[in-house]
């Protein structure tokens, strides 16, 4: 499993990453794939990852899938759209990619938020680690390019049109797309609506790990700052602070492997409202992340799991749902005690 979403009637869709979209109704997985998912490139960290539905699902029947495509030796992240009836996707149609193709199997991002406007942003990851090359560089400094979509964040329009009012639309020597730049791998992002925040949480290298608060137009710094180290050892930069960059709030080192976001905004946790719940993959936990009235982080605590956390997220009811990738997979509520 990769990610979820909660479906009006209650019902809940799960992606699988070797390329399934599967249903959960009262708790029960129903047997058979819903038919009309793309093919995906399921290779490494590759495969049918994010799953999101359209602001107004309950009109148009919308929903959006973000995927890896390719081969090993050619291969990029994309954004497709589908009109689900229930029980098929139909009409699905490709609304974004990535703007260059990669090797391997590394560092495809990627979630999908919706703004308050309708449009959404769409994280990707920055290509991969060394030795991999792009454009004979290693192509994890394309996170400092403005011109390609690895390792930003992007805003689309809901039919993967660029809006009009993007940071750098006007700007002759960047891609339209373009959001907020500078990052790894986010696989977390989670828009708080009470305070018109963007969070989000990246994937450091050997320690490193980030939260961030992410603002249009901003620099991440990825990877000329960082506190991230080489898996081989040794500095990737020797700086951690910039002018100019963004710092992050929070640094993981040794690193949780962050994976699902959410902003908790229900009343079954009063205690919690507003705070930020952030799945861990090594870590096997869900981090509650304790905010103050500013946004700054004030206080952290681990909810011990047990399994690899890919994905966090909270039902109308104000129950938070985790998904586990490994051992089995499973579905888990985190519910108040009677």
């Amino acid at each position: 499993p990769w990610s979820m979403a909660f479906l009006p009637d209650g019902a809940i869709l799960i992606t699988e990453r070797p390329g399934r979209l599967r249903i959960a109704r009262d708790g029960v997985l129903q047997p058979e794939p819903i038919p009309g998912v793309p093919e995906v490139f399921a290779f490494g960290q590759g495969g049918l990852m994010d799953l999101s539905l359209h602001p107004n699902f309950g009109e148009n029947r919308l929903i959006y899938l973000t995927y890896s495509h390719g081969s090993k030796s050619a291969n990029r992240t994309r954004v497709a759209r589908a009109v689900f009836d229930g029980s098929v996707l139909q009409n699905l149609e490709v609304i974004f990619e990535v703007s260059q193709a990669k090797r391997g199997g590394q560092h495809f991002g990627s979630r999908i938020i919706w703004l308050p406007d309708n449009t959404m942003l769409v994280s990707f990851g920055d290509g991969g680690n060394p030795p991999v090359q792009l454009d004979g560089d290693l192509i994890r400094k394309q996170a400092q390019n403005l011109n390609s979509h690895l390792g930003k964040v992007v805003r689309l329009n809901d039919d993967g049109s660029v809006p009009f009012d993007n940071p750098f639309r006007e700007s002759t020597d960047a891609n339209a797309a373009v959001w907020s730049y500078g990052h790894r791998n986010i696989q977390g992002m989670a828009f708080d609506r009470v305070n018109n925040r963007l969070w989000s949480t990246e994937h450091g290298a050997r320690g490193g790990d980030e939260l961030n608060l992410v603002e249009a137009g901003k620099n991440y710094g990825w990877p000329e700052v960082t506190y991230s180290q080489e898996y081989t050892g040794g500095e990737i930069s020797q700086e951690r602070s910039r002018a100019g960059m963004i710092d992050p709030k929070v640094v993981w080192t040794p690193a949780i492997a962050p994976s699902g976001l959410a902003v908790y905004t229900g009343d079954r946790f009063p205690q919690w409202q507003g705070d930020l719940f952030a799945g861990g993959l090594v870590s096997r936990d869900v981090r509650r992340i304790d905010l103050d009235e500013k946004g700054n982080v004030v206080g952290e605590e681990s909810i011990p799991i047990g399994q690899r956390v890919r994905d966090v997220r909270e039902s109308a009811e104000g129950i938070l749902y985790i998904l586990t990738d490994e051992p089995n997979g499973q579905l888990i509520t985190i519910e108040p005690e009677t």
